[in-house]
């Protein structure tokens, strides 16, 4: 499989990352191991979560996700197979958000200890924080990069302006520099990624890894009615794609996964892989099925015709 490298650190992954948001959530520890395993079987080898996956869950508190596979990677003696991206910055608790270095120091050794391992190979900002300087956001990241506990930085839900602003400090300061984007991209929200992020990051080789790759499960087709919402954890959330525009998108994504006799999901996240900018796009999985259709979609050879029928009914 080809590997795609994250900005110009050297690190190779392949061109699908697994989200690891689900890790404790709606699937345990058992069903995360086989799609863990699955995955890596398959011939991936990037996997991304977050210190706050999964506190939303009533009786969680935050890092299940990372204990999860930490307790993989151990049992499987697998770290050095694998690509780790983890995150720093959503509220923990009301003493533990933000990007300010007191934190980042103090989060990063927790994420470590759940992870079971001395080093992270991608660490983002989850989020922006308006509240601290970026130069002292940056100072500590570039801290635990000299200190051999993180390889490379990323950025999550960054606008143009701070990313930029950003990458311009690490220049001037010698700082170690965000080298990956996660922003909310597919086929349904692109206006927003697409105007000001894309250029950007293709200018910069910022390698850019998409959130909501399937818009919430949305594009997987299975979500066509307000009827669709019981489905899953995650159904109120994707039948809000289906609008008028929303309709025009699936039609697109029915005919050519027909054509190709795959899943609909596997055609979206092709599109995705498609894109100049785009490094790997992040999906989720809750069973060995949905998984499959994920990974088809590195086989998949989109023609033109077919790329422009997907631009044309997702125009903005």
């Amino acid at each position: 499989m080809n590997k795609r490298q994250l900005g110009k650190t050297g690190i190779e992954v392949a061109p699908l990352c697994f989200g690891g948001n689900v890790f404790g959530w709606t699937i345990d520890q058992e069903m995360s191991f086989q799609l863990l395993d699955g995955f890596v079987e398959a011939g991936f080898n990037f996997v991304d979560t977050a210190d706050v996956y999964s506190r939303w869950v009533p009786g969680n508190k935050g890092g299940e996700s990372e204990t999860i596979i930490g307790n993989w990677m151990k049992e499987r003696r697998i770290r050095d197979k694998v690509i780790i991206a983890t995150k720093v910055g959503m509220e923990l608790a009301p003493d533990k958000k933000g990007l300010k270095a007191a934190y980042i120091k103090q989060a990063v050794e927790d994420s470590l200890k759940r992870l079971q391992t001395d080093y992270i190979d991608l660490y983002q900002s989850h989020t922006d924080d308006m509240e601290t300087p970026i130069e002292e956001t940056l100072a500590a990241f570039d801290a635990l990069v000299k200190e051999g506990k993180v390889r490379a930085i990323g950025a999550s839900n960054f606008s143009a302006k701070r990313l930029k602003e950003s990458l311009h400090i690490s220049e001037q300061q010698d700082f170690a520099s965000y080298v990956t984007l996660q922003p909310k991209y597919n086929l349904h929200d692109r206006e927003s990624f697409e105007k000001e992020l894309e250029p950007l990051c293709l200018n910069k080789e910022v390698s850019v890894i998409p959130y909501y790759s399937l818009a919430s499960g949305f594009l997987t087709g299975k979500y066509r009615s307000k009827d669709d919402i019981k489905q899953s954890a995650r159904g109120e959330k994707a039948i809000s794609y289906l609008d008028e525009r929303g309709v025009k998108i699936l039609g697109a994504l029915d005919d050519i996964s027909l054509d190709h006799q795959v899943k609909p999901a596997t055609i979206a996240l092709a599109w995705l892989m498609q894109r100049p900018s785009i490094t790997a796009p992040i999906a989720s999985a809750t069973s060995l099925e949905q998984l499959k259709d994920l990974t088809e979609a590195a086989q998949i050879k989109l023609a033109t015709v077919e790329v422009e029928k997907l631009d044309f009914e997702s125009r903005y």
